[in-house]
């Protein structure tokens, strides 16, 4: 496995960072609020993106997150095939550049959420907990809309990109719901637990249809902190890894359950972070991974909880001296002549 940042798609200093570092491939999230650009389904936009990153010495081998305001196909609304196109679009532009990953969320109205995105972490750093007795119970303005419904769309969405990433040469890694409840504020939820990923992956036998495994999402489905804990979610790390269709994997931890959970520097935390690094890799998988939310820690403000630059610089250092005293650590190429 190799590790890639989650990096800004417009210059930043974790560009450099990520140079100095040795992690020289990336992910972005090539949405217009982010990028000052129109959205990537738009002429000439991943590619000037592209572009900017070779130039700083780094490769994009993918996107990550929604590229632009996905609820009118989340929630079946009307524009929604005209999003839908615009989707496909994307994924033959993708294809064209050799950008071959692409990890998508299906959470509807509601994205990742945290009910605190500042308790008191190791050294007052600042970590997000997600507490479900302290989540509003209220409707959003989208109103109820069951998880039948919701998978309805999806198979819809499923349906209408995934020949367009065959034909791309794009592998589609589905996100789980983050935090993996069965619903928010009356929004059904639809890949929150093992059984759901069994449902998505039966769907299709293609390898382009594949999963992005979070691991700290897939260990709150596993369980709370124990050893019968972790043990699952090596059952989970092999099982699904050696279908070959997990295509990116995102490292964090957590401590608690689903009701409530609190996010931890990835070195303290219950799960043994070097253990499953070692099962990705007897497991088989030689793909991309990244670090995933980040403590935000001293001389940074909280304006973008788990993603500060400090917390980063920790994570990727700690993760890549794992990775390189297991032997673990494999070069780029081997991924990409793989698929």
């Amino acid at each position: 496995m190799f590790l890639v940042e989650f990096l800004p798609p417009r210059p930043h200093a974790l560009w450099q960072l990520s140079a100095q570092m040795g992690i020289t491939h990336c992910v972005v999230k090539a949405a217009p609020e982010l990028t000052d650009l129109p959205p990537p389904h738009e002429p000439g936009v991943l590619e000037k993106i592209q572009s900017d990153l070779s130039r700083a010495g780094l490769t994009l081998i993918g996107l990550e997150g929604d590229p632009f305001d996905m609820n009118r196909i989340k929630l079946g609304l009307p524009g929604r095939d005209e999003d839908i196109a615009r989707y496909q679009t994307m994924l033959s532009i993708m294809g064209s550049l050799g950008l071959k990953l692409l990890c998508y969320n299906f959470m509807a109205g509601i994205g990742w959420h945290r009910s605190h995105p500042d308790k008191a972490g190791r050294g007052g750093a600042l970590v997000s907990q997600f507490e479900i007795a302290a989540t509003p119970t209220e409707p959003t303005a989208a109103g109820k809309v069951p998880s039948e419904r919701i998978w309805e769309n999806y198979l819809l969405f499923l349906n209408a990109i995934l020949p367009v990433a065959e034909s791309a040469g794009v592998f589609l890694g589905a996100h789980p719901d983050d935090p993996p409840v069965r619903s928010l504020r009356g929004l059904g939820r639809i890949l929150h637990s093992p059984e759901q990923f069994n449902r998505v992956l039966a769907l299709s036998p293609s390898r382009n249809h594949g999963l992005t495994f979070c691991q700290a999402n897939w260990k709150l489905m596993s369980g709370s902190d124990s050893a019968a804990t972790q043990a699952t979610l090596v059952r989970h790390i092999n099982r699904f890894t050696r279908t070959g269709r997990v295509h990116f994997v995102h490292l964090r931890d957590v401590e608690g359950d689903t009701e409530k959970f609190t996010e931890t520097f990835h070195d303290n935390g219950p799960t043994d972070m070097a253990a499953m690094l070692r099962c990705y890799h007897h497991a088989g998988f030689r793909g991309p991974v990244r670090c995933d939310h980040v403590p935000t820690m001293a001389g940074e403000d909280n304006r973008t909880p788990g993603y500060g630059t400090l917390g980063r610089l920790f994570a990727d250092g700690y993760l890549l001296g794992l990775m390189d005293a297991l032997r673990v650590h494999t070069c780029p190429e081997t991924w990409f002549r793989s698929l």
